[in-house]
C-alpha cells in the first residue's frame, strides 16, 4: 500500500546513556530521512537527573519537529537484572512523559531482532550493517555517515514500520 499523502514515523532506540530518535517520512513508497538526533548522558549524573534530561531533550525535539503520523519504539525482553530493567523502563518513561504532553502516545513496539529482520533480512545484523541497509532503503549515498549507531538505529525501527505494513517498497 502506497500513499498520496505524506505518513511522518518518529523511530525511537531508547537506552539510559544515548537515546536515539528519527523521524522517516514516507510518500509514494519511498522513505526519505527528516531528522535524526540522540542525546548522551553522563554516568556521572545522577540516575533520576538522567531521565530528567532525556525527557528535556525529548520535549524540545518534539516540539520542533511535530506532527507525527505513528510512533515506534524498539523494546526487548526484561532483563534477569533488575538494573537494567530499572534503567531502560526509567528512560521509556521519561521520553512517554514527553510525548503525552504533546498528544502523542508510543504506536507500534518492535523488537530488536524484528527490526534487524525487516530491515536487512538477518536477525542478528551487526550495527555496521543494519546503518547500510538504512542508507539503502532511505537512498542516502554510501558514504553517508551516521552521528552515532543512534541515529541508524533509531531509523530502521522507523523502516520496519513502513516496510511491515508495506508502505515502503522492497528495496531494488
Amino acid at each position: 500500500m502506497t500513499s498520496a499523502k505524506p505518513i511522518r514515523v518518529l523511530g525511537l532506540d531508547l537506552s539510559l546513556t544515548s537515546p536515539g530518535f528519527a523521524i522517516i517520512e514516507a510518500k509514494g513508497g519511498k522513505a526519505r530521512l527528516i531528522k535524526s538526533a540522540h542525546f548522551k548522558t553522563s554516568a556521572s549524573t545522577d540516575q533520576p537527573l538522567r531521565y530528567e534530561e532525556i525527557e528535556a531533550f525529548t520535549l524540545l525535539f518534539v516540539r520542533d519537529n511535530q506532527p507525527f503520523d505513528v510512533i515506534v519504539r524498539e523494546i526487548w525482553p526484561p532483563s534477569r537484572n533488575y538494573a537494567q530493567n530499572n534503567k531502560i523502563h526509567g528512560t521509556w518513561s521519561s521520553v512517554e512523559r514527553a510525548l503525552h504532553r504533546y498528544g502523542y502516545d508510543i504506536d507500534v513496539h518492535v523488537t530488536p531482532a524484528n527490526v534487524k529482520k525487516t530491515v536487512t533480512g538477518n536477525g542478528n545484523a551487526k550495527k555496521p550493517q543494519v546503518a547500510e541497509s538504512v542508507r539503502e532503503w532511505l537512498g542516502l549515498s554510501a558514504d553517508h555517515k551516521f552521528a552515532t549507531d543512534d541515529h541508524s538505529d533509531a531509523c530502521a525501527v522507523a523502516l520496519t514500520y513502513l516496510i511491515r505494513e508495506k508502505i515502503i517498497k522492497p528495496k531494488e
